[in-house]
């Protein structure tokens, strides 16, 4: 800065002081504000500051002072910059122009080279003081292939004079720089060019640039995976391949390596309009497999609702089972009523349940298991009564072993010969117990004799069958009765895999009031434990508890163990199949489809009238029926009571069994008896106190039994009940005429004598004469001289006239009879 340029600035600050205070003679201008070039707008002082100012002149006289020297040297400081910066950026553009001509000249050498080659002279020849300012080291690439283009075309000639062709980008070109040092933008804001420097200066590794070249690999590797999509249709297609009827167009692309809308297309040209997710029937599938020329082959679902095809299968697997080991051996009892058979297992079990039966009859199955010398033998005791035909047959299916027991005194019984039939049937082994040896008129050869005749010879008589003497009342022979079973059980090889899913059979069922449905199961293979989800019948449900022959909860029943079951949704039946699944849906599943199959049987078991069956559906029709609403305690009980009612034979009436089932008598069946106008038998079982009540209030007869020959007789006395009355004549009495009296108004009176027997005014008269019956018909009026009688007895005379009959003569006999109700027998 010149000395004339410095007295010019003193000047104008020296008229700025004395303009400045002759209003407040305090300086205006602060340091801050000349170093940002900006002026700050006075405001209003306060009072209190006012008065401090005028005490403190002296002090602000030395801060001007201060202030006009800093200022001063602020200013030498930016001039000397702005010079500097000049020479520096005209120096770096001469730079420039240079390396970009020599860079045109040569073609051989690296740009880089050529570079550092226009620099180095140019160092040395104008000692040049170091650049500063923006440095740009090589050029753009799309500059040099220009300038390269241009060299190489023969008609240009080169010139000093001339500018080159190209001219630096404004990203490398250096930015014109202000008095203040800040860079000049083109532009209005918010303008294109309004940040067009912004980016300069950034790296190549930059955050920016970064995130760039993230994208651009996702780009570049995102029709990689639309190319894997397209070779799905360069796929062979399979040779065959399953289908179900219902899939659409997407599960056949998938199956046959081609786009949905391919098939879809191909159907259409099949004249099939469809769309990808329509369902396909088994005909579309086949014709689209045979357009592509391949083969479809339906797939075949194996019917799980099948529990009986599952218990089969189950019983091979474990038949051809390495686990298999050795199990207790499963008796069952047969024989005919009061032979000694509960008595019997009594004597095994040591307890009495004979004493709390009905009428010491054996109303249901029991299953009980023995222990004798560390071998278990499983026993079930059936009831011998002809009416649980049944379940003896059940009895035998689930058995290993049938001992007969037959008494010494009474031989051979009807229900002795069916327990035969049932344990042959079965193929079974049976061994005979001649039982009540112990009675005075016991006779077991006259026993063994009738038994051969149905090929049951003992081993003495050079056969097979056991025969064993033996008497449960005193024990005698027990001991060799259990070592024949343990001997036979042997013989037999009885095994079975207590590793496998559990299958059983239902020996009984019934319904409990605070348990529910309770089932009496015969576990045969594998090992049922609390928690097994299981279908019963057309039950299902899971295993709540499970309790033996003793009344103790078990875990878990292994092969051969009878154990009562709670935990199923309904009552089975007697002689269902139990098999357990995998989770408890699918056993839900599987209980809910075999129920509805099972109604659907009833459904179509109703038979309906054709032209063979038409008179038997007539005459069936016609006949009354006795509807009954049956209750039992257990659902074997039920069955057998069913089959014994519809057994009875009362000509003109039949038993129609509306409702059966197990449980107390409830309000339910009270009102669909009213409804129907039925009765209620109840076998074991007492109705609630409100059915009871209910019963009183709509007359609704309900009948307990506890022994079923009382309850099968009571039933077939109603039967009869029904039946309209039959009459038949019987003569009362015989007369002789011996003399007529013609009375006009009345017509002929015939005096007659009563021979032997009586008449009456009710009874019928037939008019006999020379062996011949002349007229038959009723004694209009009957007299006894002039009073009106209703009888006259034998020995004496009356009179009396016939309706619509004159014509009697003397010497004509008289029959009097009458028609009398029969009762049928």
């Amino acid at each position: 800065m010149t000395k004339k340029q410095e007295n010019e600035t003193s000047k104008e600050l020296g008229m700025d002081n004395k303009k400045t205070s002759g209003k407040s003679g305090k300086l205006k201008i602060s340091v801050s504000a000349i170093r940002k070039g900006e002026k700050k707008t006075e405001g209003k002082r306060s009072n209190t500051r006012r008065r401090a100012n005028n005490h403190s002149n002296d002090h602000s006289k030395r801060r001007r002072l201060a202030a006009q020297d800093l200022l001063k040297d602020l200013k030498q400081k930016q001039r000397a910059d702005e010079v500097h910066l000049d020479q520096e950026s005209k120096a770096a553009k001469q730079e420039y122009k240079k390396s970009l001509n020599k860079a045109a000249a040569s073609e051989s050498k690296p740009v880089v080279k050529k570079v550092e080659s226009a620099e180095k002279p140019a160092e040395t020849a104008a000692e040049a003081p170091k650049v500063r300012g923006p440095k740009i080291l090589k050029p753009s690439p799309a500059r040099l292939k220009q300038n390269q283009a241009n060299s190489e075309k023969p008609a240009a000639k080169p010139s000093s004079s001339r500018r080159p062709s190209s001219r630096p980008s404004l990203t490398e070109a250096p930015m014109p720089e202000n008095k203040e040092g800040r860079r000049r933008t083109s532009g209005k804001p918010g303008r294109k060019g309004q940040n067009s420097y912004a980016n300069q200066g950034r790296g190549a590794n930059s955050d920016r640039s970064q995130q760039r070249k993230r994208k651009n690999k996702k780009h570049q590797s995102a029709p990689q995976v639309k190319k894997q999509v397209t070779q799905r249709k360069d796929r062979p297609l399979p040779e065959s391949f399953e289908y179900e009827v219902g899939m659409n167009a997407q599960d056949l692309g998938k199956i046959l390596h081609r786009e949905p809308a391919e098939i879809v297309k191909k159907l259409f040209m099949l004249g099939i309009m469809i769309n990808q997710n329509q369902s396909l029937d088994k005909g579309t599938i086949e014709l689209l497999a045979a357009d592509y020329g391949i083969e479809a082959v339906e797939k075949v679902h194996e019917d799980i609702s099948d529990i009986d095809n599952i218990f089969a299968q189950e019983m091979e697997e474990s038949k051809n089972s390495e686990n298999q080991v050795v199990r207790p051996p499963v008796v069952t009892i047969m024989g005919h009523v009061d032979h000694g058979k509960t008595t019997l297992l009594d004597r095994l079990r040591h307890t009495r349940v004979s004493e709390h039966e009905a009428g010491g009859i054996t109303q249901n199955i029991g299953a009980y298991q023995v222990r004798i010398d560390d071998r278990l033998i499983t026993f079930l005791d059936t009831p011998g009564h002809a009416a649980f035909s049944s379940m003896r047959a059940r009895g035998a299916e689930i058995t290993d072993i049938v001992v007969l027991v037959v008494a010494a005194d009474d031989g051979v019984m009807p229900q002795t010969i069916e327990a035969i039939d049932h344990a042959k049937s079965a193929g079974v082994p049976i061994i005979v117990a001649i039982n009540k040896m112990d009675r005075p008129g016991a006779n077991p050869a006259h026993v063994t004799e009738q038994l051969m005749q149905y090929e049951l010879i003992p081993e003495n008589y050079g056969g097979s069958t056991i025969f064993v003497n033996i008497s449960a009342k005193t024990g005698m022979g027990i001991d060799e009765l259990l070592e024949n079973i343990i001997l036979e059980a042997d013989m037999l090889e009885l095994k079975a895999d207590p590793k496998q899913k559990a299958i059983g059979t239902v020996v009984e069922a019934r319904l409990s009031r605070g348990k529910g449905p309770v089932a009496d199961v015969l576990i045969q293979q594998g090992t049922l434990r609390v928690g097994d989800p299981i279908v019963v019948g057309d039950t299902f449900g899971r295993v709540r508890t499970m309790t033996n022959d003793k009344g103790h909860q078990v875990k878990k029943a292994t092969p051969s163990m009878p154990v009562e079951i709670t935990g199923l949704n309904d009552v089975p039946e007697s002689a269902d199949k139990l098999v357990v699944f995998a989770d408890e849906k699918t056993a839900r599943a599987v209980g809910e489809a075999r129920a509805q199959q099972s109604l659907q049987k009833q459904r179509e078991n109703v038979q309906h009238v054709t032209l063979d069956n038409l008179f038997d559906t007539m005459k069936r029709e016609s006949m009354k029926s006795v509807d009954i609403v049956l209750k039992a305690d257990v659902q074997g009980s039920a069955e057998a009571l069913a089959q014994s009612f519809q057994k009875i034979d009362v000509e003109g009436v039949r038993v129609n069994i509306i409702h059966s089932g197990v449980g107390a008598i409830n309000e339910s069946d009270v009102t669909l008896a009213s409804a129907s106008n039925a009765l209620i038998i109840g076998f074991n079982v007492r109705p609630t106190a409100t059915a009871k009540s209910q019963a009183a209030q709509e007359g609704v007869d309900i009948r307990l039994y506890s022994i079923i020959y009382k309850a099968i007789d009571d039933v077939k006395a109603a039967m009869q009940g029904m039946l309209e009355p039959t009459y038949e004549e019987k003569v009362i009495g015989n007369l002789t005429v011996r003399e007529t009296w013609k009375v006009s108004k009345i017509g002929t009176i015939a005096g007659a004598f009563v021979d032997n027997g009586y008449v009456t005014r009710e009874s019928g008269i037939r008019v006999i004469r020379d062996g011949v019956v002349k007229y038959d018909g009723k004694v209009a009026s009957l007299r006894r001289f002039k009073d009106d009688v209703k009888e006259v007895k034998a020995g004496f005379d009356c009179g009396l006239t016939i309706e619509n009959f004159n014509d009697i003569k003397e010497g004509d006999e008289l029959e009097a009879y009458e028609m009398q109700e029969v009762k049928p027998g």
